[in-house]
C-alpha cells in the first residue's frame, strides 16, 4: 500500500467551492480545567474505534493518542476540576453497523461526547446519530470530505482528504499547464483517488490523466511503460494491498522514479519497508511522523506513548482529548454550549496550531512534505516542507444539519 491512508473516500468534486476562513478564538487546553456541569459527577466520554479489524493498528494509535492527549489536557489528573473522565471503550471492527449499535447504546447510559471512528464508513453513519440524539460527536482518523460539515454535533480531530491532495499538488508550484498522471488501480479506491487529484490539481489548471491498473497485476512493466511516455511532471500513484512492493520496485528498475517527481501518502511506519529502494526516490504527502514538529504537544505525546515514538494516527487522538476537555470545560453538560466552545477554537496540538472552522468544523491544520532515507526496516523520515492551515484549509461546506 501506498496511499493507504488515504483509503477512505477522497472528496467529492461537488465540494470544491469558494473558501473562507471563519474566524477563530484562541487557547490553550491547558489554560483552565474548571469545568461546567452541577456537580462533581463524571463525565462520560464513549471511544468507538477499530480495536480488531482491518485498521486496528490505526485505532490502536489513536486511543494511545487520547490517552496521552488526555493527560496533558488535564495536567495529569484525569479530571476537569472535579469531574473525572470516564472513559467507556468499544470495539466497532471497523463495520459501520456495531458502531452506531455501540453509539446508541453509549448514548442510552447517559453519555453526552463519542470519538473515534477509526474508519470512513463507521463515521458517516455514527454523525447522524449524534445529531438525531443532540450528542457531541469527534470523529478521529476517517479522512473522508464528508464529515466536515456533516452537522453541528460532528466534528473531526484528524485530517481530511482534500488536505492530502493539496499537499500533494505543493510539489509541483502553480499546476497551471503541467501534466499530472494518476497511477492506482481499478475499483472504487482508484476512482475516488482519481476524482479528488481531477478536482483539486486538475481544477488548479494541471492537466490530468491516468494509468489504471487490475487489482489482479502483478506485472507492472507495461504501466511504467504508459507512465513514462506520458511524461508527466507529477505522478501520483494511490495504490493499495500487497503487490506494492512489487509496483514500487518496477517503477524504480523502469526508470520513472529518476524522470519525474512521484509523489504518494506516507502511511504509518510498520508500512514504510513496503518501498523498499525506491523508498528514497519518492516524495511523500504526510498528515504526520515522528519529528514533523517539536511542539509542547508533541513532547508530553513522545513523553506518554508506549515506545516514544509518535506514529501517523498519535495526533488524532491527542487532539481529541484535546477537544474533549475544552468542550466540558466551557460546556459542563450542555451539548450547545460545548459545540460553540469548539467553533473556531484555536489550539496548540502535536502537529501545531490547530483552529476548528467554526462555519462547518473543518480542523485547520498543519501538513508535510516527507522524504525517506535509509534501506531495508530502518527508514526514517525527514520533513521537507511544513504547510499551514491556511495553505491545506479545504473550501467550506454548508453545514448540512
Amino acid at each position: 500500500m501506498t496511499v493507504r491512508h488515504t483509503r477512505r473516500a477522497f472528496l467529492s468534486a461537488a465540494t470544491m467551492m469558494a473558501a473562507a476562513l471563519a474566524a477563530t478564538a484562541c487557547g490553550s487546553p491547558q489554560d483552565t480545567a474548571s469545568g461546567g456541569g452541577d456537580s462533581a459527577a463524571p463525565v462520560k466520554v464513549g471511544l468507538v474505534y477499530s480495536q480488531s479489524g482491518a485498521l486496528a493498528s490505526y485505532g490502536k494509535q489513536y486511543i494511545e493518542g487520547f490517552k496521552a492527549g488526555l493527560d496533558y489536557a488535564t495536567k495529569g489528573t484525569g479530571k476537569v476540576g472535579d469531574r473525572k473522565i470516564e472513559l467507556t471503550e468499544v470495539d466497532d471492527a471497523g463495520d459501520p453497523a456495531k458502531a452506531v449499535s455501540a453509539a446508541k447504546d453509549l448514548i442510552g447510559k447517559g453519555t453526552k461526547i463519542i470519538a473515534g471512528s477509526t474508519a470512513s464508513g463507521v463515521a458517516l453513519q455514527v454523525a447522524p446519530i449524534a445529531a438525531q440524539n443532540k450528542v457531541l460527536f469527534i470523529s478521529g482518523p476517517a479522512a473522508t470530505d464528508a464529515i466536515t460539515g456533516a452537522n453541528r454535533y460532528t466534528f473531526r480531530s484528524g485530517r481530511q482528504s482534500y488536505q492530502d491532495v493539496v499537499t500533494a499538488k505543493s510539489f509541483i508550484g502553480d499546476p497551471a499547464g503541467k501534466k499530472v498522471v494518476v497511477f492506482a488501480q481499478d475499483g472504487a479506491f482508484g476512482d475516488a483517488n482519481e476524482a479528488a487529484v481531477k478536482a483539486v490539481i486538475g481544477g488548479a489548471g494541471a492537466s490530468v490523466s491516468s494509468v489504471r491498473a487490475p487489482a489482479s497485476a502483478t506485472e507492472f512493466t507495461p504501466f511504467a511503460s504508459q507512465i513514462k511516455a506520458a511524461k508527466p511532471d507529477l505522478l501520483f500513484v494511490a495504490w493499495a494491498g500487497t503487490t506494492a512492493p512489487a509496483m514500487w520496485q518496477t517503477l524504480d528498475q523502469q526508470g520513472v522514479l529518476s524522470s519525474t517527481t512521484v509523489v504518494t501518502g506516507l502511511d504509518i511506519r510498520a508500512s514504510w519497508p513496503t518501498f523498499g529502494a525506491a523508498g528514497s526516490k519518492i516524495s511523500f504527502l504526510s498528515h504526520y511522523f515522528d519529528g514533523a514538529s517539536d511542539t509542547e504537544a508533541a513532547k508530553a505525546a513522545k513523553a506518554k506513548i508506549p515506545g516514544g515514538t509518535i506514529d501517523l494516527f498519535h495526533p488524532d487522538g491527542f487532539a481529541a482529548a484535546q477537544m474533549v476537555v475544552r468542550a466540558v470545560q466551557e460546556g459542563g453538560d450542555d451539548v450547545d454550549k460545548m459545540i460553540k466552545a469548539l467553533e473556531g477554537w484555536t489550539f496548540d496540538g502535536v502537529k501545531g496550531s490547530m483552529t476548528i472552522r467554526a462555519g462547518d468544523h473543518a480542523l485547520l491544520q498543519p501538513m508535510y512534505q516527507a522524504k525517506l532515507s535509509g534501506s531495508g526496516t530502518a527508514f526514517t523520515a525527514a520533513a521537507q516542507k511544513s504547510l499551514t492551515g491556511d495553505e491545506t484549509a479545504p473550501p467550506v461546506t454548508q453545514m448540512k444539519g
